[in-house]
């Protein structure tokens, strides 16, 4: 067991730097932090390279820590970890699984250059909870271990893959498995009430812009959902969230 004192100590500095994607990248390492998402990677244990705990932190009697590197910090160090204003001062250090291939499956999200981190966690943990079988991020996309993604996600990422891939190649693909490709647009699309589905995916794109048009132009369908009140749009989160139920229920 080792012991940090010092929020400034160089290995109190370099784990602060995963909470950027630059390093992450380069160690191929992500920061988790909470006893929720901990507890979530214990039970992905091959996945943990070491175990960080405020020495003011009481940790849970059922947790299997054997055979884990385990770190106590001072409080100051853990503050200094925290990527929140009032952290719990439990912290896991694990391995990327950085996924290029598609899976099987017959239900997939596609994230188009989705930029919020808020909005990217909260779709994988709805499409986790939908059963979907993988959720694929198309470039511009929050990264998957972006602190404030991981939160949303609630340790989804765990339990359904998250791709990485072109999206354009990503839809060429599921179309050569004869999956029906909804994109989600304003112009040219239909009410997604309308529709019903065997094999699907699900297109969502940019908060601001949407879906490229060019994704869009490759499409089998594109759907809508009526507005009823006076707001513009809907959440690209809560819009995800209503449609994979609707083409689940109907797959």
């Amino acid at each position: 067991m080792n012991y940090i004192q010092s929020a400034n100590n160089p290995r109190i500095k370099q784990l602060k730097k995963l909470l950027t994607k630059k390093e992450r990248d380069k160690t191929g390492q992500y920061l988790l932090e909470g006893f929720h998402l901990v507890e979530e990677a214990l039970c992905h244990k091959e996945t943990i390279d070491e175990l960080i705990f405020s020495e003011e932190a009481v940790i849970p009697s059922e947790w299997n820590t054997d055979d884990l590197e385990l770190t106590i910090v001072s409080p100051e160090a853990a503050a200094k970890l925290s990527d929140t204003e009032n952290g719990q001062g439990v912290f896991a250090v694990c391995r990327k699984s950085d996924q290029t291939v598609l899976p099987d499956g017959n239900m997939f999200l596609l994230i188009d250059a989705v930029q919020d981190p808020g909005n990217v966690g909260t779709m994988i943990r709805t499409a986790d909870a939908a059963g979907i079988d993988a959720v694929v991020l198309g470039a511009g996309t929050a990264d998957v271990y972006n602190p404030k993604v991981l939160r949303s996600a609630q340790g989804s990422h765990f339990h359904v893959p998250v791709v990485s891939i072109n999206l354009g190649q990503a839809v060429e693909q599921l179309r050569e498995r004869d999956i029906t490709i909804y994109g989600t647009a304003l112009e040219g699309a239909s009410d997604y009430r309308k529709e019903s589905s065997g094999p699907f995916a699900l297109l969502v794109g940019n908060e601001g812009s949407g879906v490229r048009p060019e994704l869009l132009q490759e499409t089998t369908k594109n759907v809508y959902i009526p507005i009823f009140g006076r707001s513009e749009s809907l959440n690209v989160a809560v819009a995800a969230g209503i449609l994979l139920y609707h083409f689940r229920e109907n797959n």
